[in-house]
Order: C-alpha cells, then structure tokens, then sequence
C-alpha cells in the first residue's frame, strides 16, 4: 500500500502556500501570506511549516515565519539580522540554517530559537543549502559560483578550525556562474555532490575523493534538480521547459541529440522549471513551474499523472512530506523547551536575531568534541561520533529532551533502511527481466 505524502508549494508572490494529496489530489489547507525565495520553504522535523521571506523593501531584514499544520495563518514570525533567502532544518527538525544575502551562514536551535553560530561562508550571497544524510554535514552553494562542504563539529570547535587549513572540508569552484541547486546522495562522507548552475552544467562531485567526477552540458540553464535514489540517473530542470534525464552511472548514447551523458527529456511545454522533488519511493517526480502548476510525472513511463494549480503567481518551492511524520511528530515539541501556544497548538519560540556571547559559550561547551590527539579520524566521522556521545551524556542526565532525539535518530533510520530495502527490490526485479529476456532471445538465435 502507497504511503500517504503531502505535496508543499510556494511561490514568490504573495500567493501563500497550497499542499495536496499527493495520490488522492485532494487539497488540504492554503497557508497565507508567503513569499519565498527559492530554495526557501522547508519542513521541520515533521512538526511545522517554516519559510524564509522576500523583502518587502530595500531597508527590510526580510523574516522567516512558522506555520502550524492545521492552522492557515502565520503562527511565530522571526527577523534575523539579514535577509535569509535558502532556509533548511535537519531530518530530527532539532537545527535550522539559513543562507544571507552576504554570505554569511546561520545555525539556529530549533527548541529554543537560539542563534548558535554564524560564519561567512561565501563572497556572495547564499542560494542553497542542505544537509548530507548522517546530519554530519552542511553544504552550501552561492552566487560566487562555489559549492562548500562544512562540517558541524569544525563550525562548532574554535580549536579544531584554527589547526585546520581553511574552515571548510571541501570548495568546489569549477563553476563559472551562479549555483542554482546542490543535491546529495547517500552514503555520509562517501556521498556524491550533484550542483547545478547558470553556466548550463550540472556537475558531480565525489565527497571521499574531494574533486570534480563529471560535468554535463545542457542545452538550457539548470535551476532545479533532483537524483534519483538508486543514483544511476538524476532530473535536471531547465529555463527552457524540459525535464532532462542525465546518466551517472546509467550509459548514455554519446551520438544523441541531448548531449553527453544526457538519456532524454520529459516536456509538457510548460515554462522554465523551477523546483523538483521525488516522492519517497521514488516512483513520482515532481516539478514546479514559472506557469503555476505542479506536475507530477511517472519516472517509469514519463506520463503525468496529476497536476496541481496554484491559486496564483509561479511556484518556486516544493516538498514531499509523508503524512506518518506528521501525525507521529506533532507531540514532539512539547516537552521541550519555551514555545508559543495558539489555539492548543505549540510552536517553538521565534529565531534570535544576535548571538549572546554567553549562550554561544554554553553549546560550545556541550557539542564541542573530545578529540584524541594521538588519533586521526575524519572531521565527518568526528561529528556524528560526538553527536552520538552527546545524546548518550544528556540521557545520563535524565533528559528527556535526549531521548527524544534517539527515537527520532531510530525512526530516521528505520525508514532509511525501508526506503533502500525497496529501491534494492527494484533493481533486482530489474536485473531479473534483462536476464530472462537475454536468456530467451539467446534460445531463439540458438534455434534459428
């Protein structure tokens, strides 16, 4: 049976959000008095709805606001100290990042609303942000054309950035352009980079190797992507209105009419593709248009199966939520700290504006690693060793909040290992057709 999923857009005008039924079509609530960047709607934990704003004006910090479930209206409203336009939270909804227009990155805890750290990440401003699977790692992408790797312990630990060489694991800086989307397989530090820019290439980065894997020429400006899980192929938006499908480890036909590496397109004559999402089994793609409308395509035949209008303006934000997360996280919130209760339901407080110097020092103390200094081990392994040994320290404590966090972390991982169980069962069932079908057409050349 086809878990239930839920279907987020927003667009840059003032036309609030929708979400629908992603199999059903059925619209659930509109969300009010929007208007995000791109890259710049997210869900927390499962929790709530949060999104980062345009500005009003040229003298405005722009805001980032929080929407209850089942509330229409802006619920906790938040103004940084800049313009936020990339907004992302971790899969636990524990930590929120945001990218600013002036490079600067900033981490704020989600149950508190404190600032926790800022850094100056780029030249320019911030246009993506994400976190790689194990939560270990923050990659950003900006206007200066580099994607940067970061790892949360070295953004934490005074010490060990200043024995480092540069703050950053890795800055890729091949494209020429603006980056317009970074995406990121599976496997932690193992994990492939795919980023997109306006210099009409989507290249591929290996995070174990530090450098460049391959680069793909499209005919059009890329603004989204999507890769599909099983990471033979990967979707690619275009200015132009199509869908690109491109090869990772799939083979392509160098003699096509695509391009290199570039298997074919999906089309509807729409305009230029803004956002792209996969549903969880893969089997769905996703896709937001400058038009208004979000389509919904099957990856296997490339048929649309459903299209959603938006009530006005283009969409420049999607995301697939699973409705079990959901229902399983709408208590989560309570036992932690401050929040802001309307109507029954609880919302963490508003994001801090600055830092205090004093609470800095506090989660400097509490996430800050103990590190050997007869052992080397790789800053991302550091990471998710100390955040484990943190959980471990807070439930000697008897904190509840820490025992929270594990049964998220179980829950992640249970749908994790779901999740690769069926891609595997795919791709069996696949390699078992191309057998029986190689095996037959080598008895009929036999008979013949």
């Amino acid at each position: 049976m086809t878990e239930p999923e839920l279907v987020i857009a927003s667009s840059p005008t003032d036309a609030g959000i929708g979400c629908w039924d992603l199999h059903t079509g059925a619209e659930h609530l509109r969300y009010r008095t929007c208007s995000s960047p791109s890259h710049g709607l997210t869900c927390v934990g499962g929790r709530f709805l949060a999104s980062s704003q345009l500005r009003e004006t040229k003298s405005s910090s722009g805001s980032i606001l929080y929407w209850s479930w089942n509330k229409p209206q802006v619920e906790v409203k938040s103004f940084p100290a800049e313009p936020i336009n990339p907004l992302v939270s971790n899969s636990e909804g524990t930590y929120i990042a945001g990218g600013g227009a002036s490079g600067e990155i900033y981490l704020w805890q989600v149950a508190t609303g404190k600032l926790l750290k800022k850094w100056h990440a780029h030249y320019r401003a911030v246009t993506c942000l994400l976190f790689n699977d194990d939560q270990s790692l923050l990659i950003s992408g900006s206007e200066d054309g580099s994607v940067r790797v970061w790892s949360l312990i070295m953004v934490f630990d005074d010490l060990l950035r200043g024995k480092a060489r540069q703050p950053y694991e890795f800055s890729f800086s091949e494209h020429s352009l603006k980056v317009t989307d970074v995406v990121i397989g599976y496997g932690g530090a193992n994990a492939i980079i795919v980023s997109a820019s306006e210099d009409r290439t989507c290249k591929v980065w290996s995070l174990s190797r530090g450098k460049l894997l391959r680069s793909i020429v499209f005919p059009s400006i890329i603004d989204a992507i999507a890769l599909d899980p099983g990471e033979d192929v990967f979707y690619a938006g275009g200015r132009d209105g199509k869908i690109y499908i491109a090869a990772l480890n799939a083979v392509a036909d160098p003699n096509n009419n695509y391009g290199l590496h570039i298997l074919g397109f999906l089309s509807e004559q729409s305009k230029a593709i803004t956002c792209l999402a996969l549903s969880t089994d893969s089997s769905l793609l996703i896709s937001g248009s400058e038009d208004g409308m979000v389509r919904v395509w099957n990856t296997k035949n490339h048929n649309i199966t459903r299209i959603f209008r938006h009530a006005k303006g283009p969409i420049n934000n999607v995301v697939v939520v699973r409705q079990s997360s959901l229902m399983s996280n709408r208590g989560t919130m309570n036992s932690q700290m401050p929040s802001f209760k309307r109507n029954g339901v609880s919302l963490p407080p508003p994001l801090e504006k600055c830092a205090n110097s004093a609470d800095e020092n506090d989660y400097k103390a509490v996430i800050g690693p103990r590190i050997d200094p007869d052992r080397c081990v790789e800053a991302s392994y550091i990471s998710i060793q100390s955040l484990s040994n943190q959980i471990l320290e807070l439930q000697r404590q008897g904190s509840s909040a820490a025992a929270e966090m594990e049964i998220e972390r179980l829950k992640l991982d249970r749908s994790r290992s779901m999740q690769m169980i069926q891609q595997w069962e795919t791709k069996f069932q696949s390699l078992h057709q191309f057998c029986v079908t190689e095996l037959l057409d080598g008895e009929k050349a036999g008979n013949a």
